[in-house]
């Protein structure tokens, strides 16, 4: 038989035997969303179904998997933070956006205040928890704040390769509505000096871009980016490769909360989550993977998707440690 027909029945064995697999965790892990929550503090958020689970795995080489609820729309909550991150950073370099937040993690809550009051400066700790993200927006350069939102759009369609990519109104009319602690955070920042402007449309801005709306495919489309070092399928630079860099090192550190430890012990994937339930991964040199499980733990990290990245770190020796 030739050597190519030999390949090629070996690498679909393996596909296949990986597609198996990956039913096979989810129908294990799927029950365990009766534990979790959804984020009904944002009350569209509440209106999920919390027992949906997919992901889809996209290697650098290789054929995607996808498996669950792959194809359902969520938002992408913290998750944008690594896209605005990304944008900030090649509006100004390194040097200007880390003039106005850390680089350290954290222990406290996404959304706490308690940190901004006790820090001289009085900057946020990381561009990953809320007071850093609305920090960071307001970096993003532009003349008003629909010229921001294009510019975050316009690099998050090309970086998920979907030009399609919009934003849920609901949801942002749902943020808008119930986002108090983010301006209580956005108004301190301003008395501060580590933003200006318009509180209210910086705000805005935040609110908006993390209530763009995405699938599993969209979310390892953006991680085969990362993991490609700013390059997608096609070979295009999309980022420059330190910025991939750092965005890695932060979804590392900071990208899971404050879980963000426990994640890197037991999975020691970078990945960032978001509290409508998705998670976005990328192990660098290798594959992006986007997961859905709108219930959430106590950390505010969808409760299934944890374990599955974990089962499959574990099984494909994925950890970068």
């Amino acid at each position: 038989m030739d050597n190519e027909i030999v390949k090629g029945m070996s690498s679909m064995l393996q596909v296949l035997t990986k597609q198996k697999r990956l039913k096979q965790w989810i129908n294990e892990i799927q029950p365990i969303s009766k534990k979790g929550r959804l984020a009904t503090y944002i009350p569209q958020l509440g209106t999920a179904n919390p027992d949906a689970l997919g992901i889809v795995i996209c290697p650098l080489d290789g054929d995607v998997l996808a498996e669950g609820n792959t194809s359902t729309p969520f938002t992408l909550q913290s998750i944008s933070k690594v896209i605005t991150l990304a944008l900030a950073l090649m509006d100004h370099g390194p040097d200007k956006v880390f003039s106005h937040v850390g680089m350290e993690p954290t222990g406290d809550p996404f959304n706490s205040i308690v940190k901004l009051e006790m820090m001289k400066p009085s900057k946020p700790l990381n561009p990953m928890i809320n007071a850093g993200a609305i920090a960071v927006s307001s970096l993003i350069k532009g003349k008003n704040a629909d010229e921001k939102f294009e510019r975050i759009l316009d690099l998050t369609r090309k970086l998920l390769n979907n030009p399609g990519i919009t934003y849920s109104e609901d949801v942002y009319w749902s943020e808008w509505e119930t986002g108090d602690r983010n301006r209580a955070l956005a108004y301190f920042m301003r008395e501060t000096k580590v933003i200006e402007g318009d509180v209210e449309e910086i705000v805005s801005l935040y609110f908006k871009h993390c209530s763009i709306e995405v699938t599993c495919f969209d979310l390892a489309q953006l991680g085969y980016v990362l993991a490609n070092y700013g390059r997608n399928q096609r070979g295009e630079q999309l980022m420059p490769a330190d910025v991939t860099r750092v965005v890695h090192s932060f979804m590392v550190t900071c990208g899971m909360y404050n879980g963000s430890g426990e994640f890197a012990i037991k999975v020691g994937i970078p990945a960032k989550s978001g509290v409508a339930g998705g998670i976005l991964a990328s192990v660098p040199q290798k594959m992006g993977i986007g997961v859905y499980g709108p219930a959430l733990n106590e950390k505010g990290n969808s409760i299934c998707g944890v374990l599955l990245l974990q089962k499959l770190s574990e099984a494909w020796n994925l950890s970068i440690f």
